[in-house]
């Protein structure tokens, strides 16, 4: 039986999606590449037509990951201060931080990230630094930037290590008020 042409990047397509939502899930490292494979309905031997080692893979997710995350679409248009409150807003919802496979990858892959080969490490450097510019810009303030997308990876961290979603809203609740105050101030 011949495939379509097609069928070896339709299924890379397949593996890099599955694997990116395995991985905000579950954490990229618990899993294996057999269990990898298994979500697209595959054998583990199949794995290496497509990527030549399980970092290769790590470090394709955390591009694509980076790049379609919420957060990188302030990068790539450009904003304005009312429309960066918006999107923290929703950033720093329930709905996000119940979310982990479809949102930012930054609060699930962090910690994998920072135990990744430097060449990951880099990449996701790159990807943070253009953020930042861009919001150094809006807010005419690095220092801030910096501390408003700590802010808010860290309340979407800590939230999502609660059990308790009435706790978790407590803790959103802070953070987006803390960012209102900050948009207050810098006006």
């Amino acid at each position: 039986m011949r495939y379509a042409t097609d069928h070896k990047q339709q299924t890379r397509e397949k593996l890099l999606v599955s694997s990116g939502a395995l991985a905000k899930r579950g954490g990229f490292a618990a899993t294996g590449v057999a269990g990898l494979m298994k979500a697209i309905g595959l054998t583990g031997g199949a794995f290496y037509n497509h990527f030549p080692s399980k970092d290769d893979l790590f470090s394709e997710i955390v591009r694509r990951e980076l790049a379609n995350s919420p957060l990188a679409r302030l990068v790539e248009r450009g904003t304005d201060r009312a429309r960066l409150k918006r999107l923290l807003d929703q950033y720093l919802s329930l709905a996000h931080l119940h979310n982990a496979e479809g949102g930012c990858p930054l609060p699930p892959l962090g910690v994998e990230i920072a135990r990744a080969e430097r060449p990951v490490r880099e990449q996701a450097e790159h990807w943070l630094l253009e953020l930042h510019q861009a919001w150094s810009e809006t807010l005419d303030d690095p220092d801030l930037a910096w501390a408003l997308l700590s802010q808010c990876v860290g309340a979407l961290v800590v939230g999502r290590m609660l059990a308790s979603e009435p706790v978790q809203a407590q803790v959103l609740d802070a953070s987006r008020k803390l960012v209102e105050q900050v948009f207050d101030e810098v006006r």
